[in-house]
């Protein structure tokens, strides 16, 4: 028969055990928040952040709050079945304070939330003064390479309708040219036709009534 002491002991062991497999299992699902949160891309409406994660926590997606800074409505984007580290902001107002946290998403739940992140947008003209007048965006590349393209056209077809109009009056002029010749001649033959006969002696032919 066992003694009670022995079996106090042999429970308290198991519990012992027991509470380990808890403590390993919860740490194996315990996820750490976020770090390095940045804003990147910065733009009158739009941004873009980025984060980093502890090498070896088993993330398989992200959570974004977004909230203007001083207002409770909240904007909330979830994304699972991914290993990006970074999430596009838009339809953002500009000149406007945004605070953002982010949070990792394992098969076990999420992490705590990142430290806040703040920023505020720009302003268009801010925006528009800040652009060097040497800087080219591919967008404009795209409409000058347009423009040129267009302008060429136009040159071309401008040049080939000029073609076109000087080959058709040097044909006219050929044509015109090859005529005189003919014409002089009908003129000479119709000034004799028309000219009066004259009298071998030199007097004038008449008739006899």
């Amino acid at each position: 028969m066992a003694k009670p002491g022995s079996s106090a002991a042999v429970l308290l062991l198991l519990l012992r055990l027991g509470l380990l497999s808890l403590s390993a299992a919860d740490a194996d699902t315990l996820l750490s928040a976020p770090l390095n949160v940045t804003i990147r891309e910065l733009e009158v409406n739009s941004a873009v952040v980025t984060w980093e994660i502890l090498e070896g926590d088993p993330v398989i997606g992200f959570a974004i709050t977004q909230q203007k800074k001083d207002v409770r409505m909240l904007r909330f984007i979830q994304e699972v079945n991914t290993t990006t580290r970074s999430c596009a902001l838009w339809d953002l107002d500009e000149d406007t304070e945004y605070i953002v946290h982010v949070q990792s998403i394992s098969m076990g739940g999420s992490s705590p939330p990142s430290q806040p992140v703040l920023f505020r947008t720009p302003k268009e003209s801010e925006k528009m003064a800040s652009k060097s007048p040497d800087e080219v965006t591919m967008e404009e590349v795209g409409d000058a390479a347009q423009l040129r393209a267009g302008e060429l056209i136009i040159i071309v077809v401008v040049l080939i309708m000029w073609a076109g109009v000087i080959a058709l009056f040097c044909r006219q002029y050929d044509i015109i040219k090859d005529n005189e010749p003919n014409n002089n001649k009908d003129k000479a033959k119709n000034s004799s036709e028309c000219s009066t006969p004259e009298h071998p002696q030199g007097g004038l032919l008449r008739s006899n009534v």
